[in-house]
């Protein structure tokens, strides 16, 4: 059974408890920043804009700022731990493997937003504190979410420079693409363990206030062999979305369940990247190198019987292994990257939206299939 929450009020940002301005930066704990920045350049056509490390002071950690759009990630790997936070970040690479520590949200007030989600139950990890140089000062503070992961709340109306203080601006690794492969990030999801979704959907609920826009259970996300539950929390406006899911009881061992293994504990899977022009993307991305997940010819056969016309035609659709889906409000195209590391951990989705709000329901199935042979493959199914 699938409740769509989508008709919900959404709330007004005068009304809004813990309004937000949309994703800052995802921000990766990654073994080596430099080699991972090189990746994203010139696998996902992002573009290096800012950096800090010894070059300008910063003797603990190196990062690097990469942009697409409205897309930011941020790649940070430890020098030589000689902090708490240098520590941290070295332990959660070496727990977690190269992958997510931070879902880092724009607020218009990051003291009001972490007053708020602590008073109402919320862990603090940072509290707020200004970072200023010449070209203005940034608020930040740190809340706790699911695993080792945080959310930074970010207050930049005050700054205009490249980044943050700290940063200085970067020439480009390589030189981008002509076209941009993908605009903004679209949603990001974690995996937390069997019983934690709806504990976790309730914290984004009281906490941040955020509506639940989706829910997916039972017979929605199942295969023969595996299954999981998801349920998307989302701002009142819809520009952070947050789907949460969990394994459910099946035969074999989930996509979920080889996560958790293999990342060692709930964090982020995967996340989706809007695009404006799925298959110039496909065709880069595919080029550079990056690998996405195969798609049987078979679901092509009927696909244009349940999704109608596309903007992409269904034997472009077929070609490029690209998988469309559609709603009550319009249609999706999407397709899904295998893990970008050795662990079966984090992985990208790349999405094109005419309308749609939804998720992709009607592949989950052949979603599902295409990563269990992946897990088959890797022996972990």
């Amino acid at each position: 059974m699938t409740e769509t929450l989508d008709n919900a009020p959404l709330t007004p940002r005068q009304d809004d408890p813990f309004p937000v301005k949309g994703m800052d930066a995802v921000v990766f704990a990654v073994g080596n920043a430099k080699q991972a920045a090189h990746y994203y350049s010139s696998a996902f056509g992002m573009k290096l804009v800012a950096y800090c490390g010894p070059e300008n002071g910063n003797r603990e950690t190196a990062s690097y700022v990469l942009t697409n759009g409205g897309a930011r990630f941020v790649l940070t790997s430890v020098i030589k731990a000689a902090t708490d936070e240098g520590k941290r970040l070295a332990e959660h690479v070496a727990h977690h493997g190269d992958g997510v520590v931070d879902l880092a949200i724009e607020v218009p007030d990051a003291r009001a937003a972490y007053a708020h989600a602590v008073a109402l139950g919320a862990t603090g990890l940072v509290e707020p504190y200004e970072l200023a140089d010449e070209h203005g000062t940034v608020v930040l503070a740190a809340i706790a979410t699911y695993g080792d992961t945080r959310h930074t709340l970010v207050e930049r109306k005050d700054y205009d420079g490249v980044y943050l203080p700290g940063f200085t601006a970067a020439e480009p690794i390589v030189a981008p693409p002509a076209k941009r492969t993908f605009q903004a990030v679209d949603h990001c999801v974690g995996n937390v363990e069997l019983g934690m979704m709806n504990e976790w959907v309730a914290f984004y609920n009281k906490v941040m206030g955020f509506t639940n826009m989706k829910e997916f259970v039972g017979d929605d996300i199942a295969t023969e062999y595996s299954a999981l539950m998801s349920k998307v929390v989302a701002d009142g406006k819809r520009k952070v979305k947050f789907p949460i899911n969990e394994p459910a009881i099946a035969k074999k061992k989930s996509q979920i369940d080889e996560y958790l293994e293999f990342y060692g504990g709930p964090g982020v899977q995967h996340i989706a990247l809007a695009t404006n022009d799925i298959v110039s993307t496909v065709r880069t991305m595919r080029a550079a190198g990056v690998e996405f997940l195969d798609v049987p010819d078979t679901y092509y056969d009927t696909l244009g019987e349940w999704v109608g016309d596309t903007r992409v035609p269904l034997d472009e659709l077929r070609e490029l292994k690209i998988l469309a889906d559609r709603d009550e409000d319009g249609y999706l195209l999407q397709i899904f990257t295998k893990p970008v590391q050795d662990r079966p951990t984090v992985f990208f989705e790349m999405i094109e939206r005419h309308g749609s709000l939804g998720f992709g329901k009607g592949n989950f199935k052949a979603l599902f299939e295409a990563i269990e042979r992946e897990q088959e493959r890797r022996g972990n199914l």
